[in-house]
């Protein structure tokens, strides 16, 4: 493993010029990102990096290593030339570490990213899903208020991710004038810390941006969500490896876009004039079923041949269509979607199926148990 924990607990990286404004003597931006080992703050990373930024993750002590979707940018701190990523522990629950690294690494800009981002299991574990994306945003919104008050480092922008969730119930399509009807404790939370943004940007004049981003996928998306668990199943069963896919609502509708995409929209708010919010989608919407569809018709198989409903997958409150608007960031950002449904979909299932492909050699060779999988 590429980040090892003695670089992390050194802070490594932290000999910044103080300054008054934050930028002096720095010829680079900085940025600071939560939740830089998920799907979306490693796109935003190789994003950023490629922005000529110097970018800062905050990472939660593990047991286990969960870098695999940076690994591939990390560089070991001692390469002080060439290392622009750096890691470093801190958790949004404990506001003294949000703090401590903010003053540490003078941030020009922040992204909370940070979340118990996974709907279903937000009703397993509710309070610990509020404490985590409700009030841990309100904490690192407060460091951020507080590192101001202490330094006059003004220029600080923020970014909120938001969720399409919180629209709930409410008829698409959804845009940033859309009343929120949340319809879990993920979403509830996530409308909890789109207010207390707002709250700041309105009480102490922060910059801080809402972003509102419909389901945005990749080959990078957690397994345990509902497009990435069915581009899996399709590598394994064209491979041979797994028969069956059990699955809840097929007629759920959501407006899938590329994460990839969707990062840069992220980057663009925080370079505006004002700060603002924004609903950042496709404005196309599609059923879990026409996902099926396509993700195993481009292998050349019948998704009804595999699937099982179960009915343990179904929600407690269903939401049924999400759709966006996103004409205010088409028009003010100036940014769209590049990568399409099927595209998108074909991008997934070409990287699953080559893993699946990976977990044959294992299996045949005696390391791996294919029967895990029905």
């Amino acid at each position: 493993m590429s980040a090892d924990s003695d670089a992390l607990r050194s802070g490594s990286g932290t000999d910044f010029p103080a300054a008054a404004n934050g930028t002096s003597g720095r010829s680079h931006r900085v940025a600071l990102i939560t939740g830089i080992t998920g799907q979306d703050g490693s796109y935003l990373t190789e994003f950023l990096l490629g922005k000529g930024y110097e970018v800062h993750g905050l990472i939660r002590r593990s047991s286990n290593f969960n870098t695999q979707r940076i690994n591939h940018i990390y560089i070991d701190p001692h390469n002080t030339h060439k290392a622009r990523m750096k890691l470093h522990y801190a958790d949004l629950t404990d506001a003294s570490s949000l703090r401590r690294w903010l003053d540490v690494i003078q941030p020009d800009e922040v992204y909370n990213l940070a979340a118990q981002s996974h709907v279903a299991v937000s009703f397993e574990i509710p309070d610990y899903t509020a404490d985590v994306v409700a009030t841990g945003a309100l904490r690192l919104l407060e460091a951020v208020r507080s590192h101001i008050s202490a330094t006059g480092r003004s220029h600080i922008r923020y970014y909120q991710a938001g969720s399409s969730e919180m629209f709930g119930s409410t008829p698409p399509p959804q845009s940033e004038t859309t009343p929120f009807h949340p319809r879990s404790p993920y979403a509830a939370s996530k409308c909890a810390a789109h207010w207390y943004t707002v709250n700041y940007r309105e009480a102490y004049g922060l910059f801080a941006c809402n972003g509102i981003l419909f389901n945005h996928e990749s080959p990078r998306r957690g397994e345990n969500f509902v497009t990435r668990k069915i581009t899996r199943a399709v590598g394994r069963i064209k491979i041979g490896l797994q028969s069956k896919l059990f699955l809840g609502n097929l007629q759920a509708s959501r407006d899938w876009g590329f994460a990839g995409d969707y990062v840069e929209a992220m980057w663009m708010m925080l370079q505006q004039e004002k700060p603002d919010d924004y609903v950042v989608a496709t404005e196309e919407s599609h059923t879990v079923e026409e996902f099926l569809e396509v993700a195993f018709g481009y292998v050349g198989l019948n998704w009804q041949d595999h699937v099982v409903i179960d009915k343990r997958y179904f929600r407690p409150a269903e939401v049924d269509n999400l759709k966006g608007d996103s004409s205010k960031a088409r028009k003010v950002l100036g940014w769209k979607p590049k990568v399409g449904f099927e595209q998108l979909v074909k991008m997934m299932v070409d990287e699953d199926v080559e893993i699946a492909k990976r977990e044959k050699v294992l299996v045949d060779a005696g390391y791996m148990d294919a029967q895990q999988q029905p």
